[in-house]
């Protein structure tokens, strides 16, 4: 699909409270580590992760997410907001929707329309696809995306499993060794029509690919206060790329790009692993992407856009560049964006 007058008008984040380092977790990982016969220092050397954040656990995802939008709501009119979306992995509760908790920390009007759309780490791009339909329809003309992705329970959980299972070896740390990656942070992002802010960055479009045969190879479950979640790393990473590949074709084709055309990169970001393998399979220079999973390891839904605040705050972003969005989360679905940047 194509826009014409969607516009990102504004966006506001929040970095996690506690970070753990991969030689800390690795070392709460000693007796496991010695026993298997693992080497230190794989962690950070497979992935390219150094530190990962994490709120304690019991934090809300709607605290976190409501803090990032509050930078926002600074310099924006709260009552002009006509459609929230809540888009993390990570929830308050199963009912009511998490929107529910944010409208009411934000003082949204009652006339704003409220919902979660939860994609695992394509949340936020999965809702700037449905929102800015609304707005190019001119069905609305604001909306604002919150993720908020606490790691907290995920690490907790994790580390408890693999230190307190006796039969764990080198096989079955296997299915976990993914959870150790996963970082947190929080995300708002304010959509326009072209109307309210025609010299805000332009999202020109994007396209979807879903193949959900792989459904399978990472799912996660738990609450606010605990999670597990288990993944087949290397077939995830192998039919990721390939349904990364299929998608950025199309995408070339929707925007009337070349991959001459792109001037810089935004991929989601999951490891070093990942991102080399992606940005090869499609044929994309190594030098033109920004990262933040170094730093806080890959964030889910809050991943990508976080990694396209912090390389606008930067000054990695330039006027009239074309800026590729490479989306891909866990079921599994690919999110391409193109935007031109001001």
């Amino acid at each position: 699909m194509k826009f014409e007058n969607l516009r990102l008008h504004s966006f506001g984040y929040e970095e996690p409270e506690i970070f753990m380092t991969s030689d800390e977790m690795e070392q709460k990982l000693s007796d496991l580590y010695e026993r298997a016969k693992l080497p230190f220092g794989r962690l950070e050397l497979q992935t390219g992760i150094k530190r990962r954040g994490f709120w304690p656990n019991g934090t809300r995802p709607s605290t976190i997410a409501s803090k990032a939008a509050e930078k926002i709501l600074k310099h924006f009119p709260r009552e002009k907001v006509d459609l929230l979306l809540h888009a993390s992995v990570c929830r308050d509760f199963l009912e009511p929707a998490t929107a529910a908790q944010v409208h009411h920390n934000l003082k949204l009007s009652p006339h704003c329309m409220i919902s979660d759309l939860s994609n695992a780490c394509l949340g936020v791009l999965s809702s700037i696809l449905m929102a800015g339909q609304m707005i190019e329809r001119g069905v609305i003309k604001t909306a604002l995306i919150v993720s908020g992705e606490n790691a907290g329970p995920l690490i907790d959980q994790t580390l408890k499993h693999l230190m307190n299972d006796p039969l764990m070896d080198r096989k079955r740390i296997k299915p976990f060794m993914a959870s150790l990656t996963i970082g947190s942070a929080a995300v708002a992002v304010l959509l326009t029509h072209a109307s309210l802010s025609p010299d805000k960055p332009k999202i020109l479009g994007g396209t979807t690919l879903t193949d959900s045969s792989s459904v399978e190879l990472c799912q996660g479950d738990g609450s606010t206060n605990g999670l597990m979640m288990e993944t087949d790393s290397e077939a995830l990473l192998k039919a990721g790329v390939k349904l990364a590949q299929e998608n950025w074709g199309r995408a070339l084709e929707v925007l009337g790009w070349s991959n001459q055309d792109v001037d810089k990169i935004i991929p989601h970001q999951v490891g070093s692993a990942h991102r080399f393998a992606m940005l090869t399979q499609l044929g994309l220079p190594t030098d033109r992407d920004f990262q933040t999973f170094e730093q806080f390891g890959n964030t889910g839904s809050a991943a990508l856009p976080l990694t396209l605040m912090k390389a606008s705050e930067a000054g990695f972003l330039k006027p009239q560049d074309k800026v590729a969005l490479l989306g891909i989360g866990s079921g599994l679905t690919s999110t391409m964006l193109g935007m031109e940047w001001v």
